[in-house]
């Protein structure tokens, strides 16, 4: 199976190429040239894998939450795609990501949502690897994050980076380690997006859509 994963919900900019277990992974930190750079970098990577776009069985891309803008490209992109070649399209959470990619079995995940807030989640990772959300998805300020039940937690993700006082003094000794300079990557994005290829929990390219928790994107001029 060969699969083509995006994430644009941040400033960087991540693509991974998943051929046949095989992952082929870049990042850059875009800013907000994502749109300009995804082509290219995909372009690169199907010459060093080898392949065509026609030799791709189906598209991921970190649907959010996160940067408005941001998951409008990777959704954008990933719906173009799958839409020329007639394939189907997996739809993975940025929190659940982050999960992915550091180690433990046991994680809370933060996301700078600006505005003083967080993108919010807790998981924990059974044996077959699926992750289960012990606290789904949420939007909150950092000092009023969800409390959580038992230790050996592990912290990340740039809710951390930007508010690690608030968040330690809310969980305590339940932190085993907050781990810094986390962010989403399309690698896993790739892995996660296995399961459900296999599973046939697919969407149509139409039905492919970001996850914004948010509605509101800034704070008028009375709040500031």
């Amino acid at each position: 199976m060969n699969i083509f994963a995006l994430d644009t919900s941040t400033e960087y900019c991540s693509l991974a190429l998943w051929l046949d277990g095989e992952i082929l992974s870049r990042s850059v930190l875009a800013g907000q040239k994502h749109s300009e750079l995804v082509l290219p970098m995909l372009n690169e990577m199907l010459s060093e894998g080898g392949i065509t776009l026609s030799h791709l069985d189906g598209f991921a891309f970190g649907a959010g939450p996160g940067s408005f803008t941001g998951l409008r490209i990777a959704c954008g992109v990933i719906q173009g795609l799958a839409f020329a070649l007639d394939k189907p399209v997996v739809d993975i959470s940025t929190l659940e990501a982050l999960a992915q990619q550091n180690g433990s079995a046991k994680v809370i995940t933060a996301l700078d949502a600006r505005m003083g807030e967080i993108y919010f989640a807790a998981y924990t990772q059974k044996p077959n690897n699926q992750w289960i959300p012990i606290l789904s998805p949420m939007l909150c300020r950092p000092e009023l994050a969800p409390q959580l039940i038992g230790k050996d937690w592990v912290g990340c993700g740039s809710g951390f980076d930007r508010y690690p006082d608030f968040l330690r003094d809310v969980y305590h000794d339940q932190l085993n380690e907050i781990l810094t300079g986390c962010y989403p990557h399309a690698r896993e994005i790739a892995q996660l997006s296995i399961a459900r290829f296999e599973q046939g929990s697919v969407l149509l390219p139409e039905q492919a859509v970001p996850t914004y928790i948010r509605n509101k994107v800034a704070l008028k001029e009375s709040e500031r």
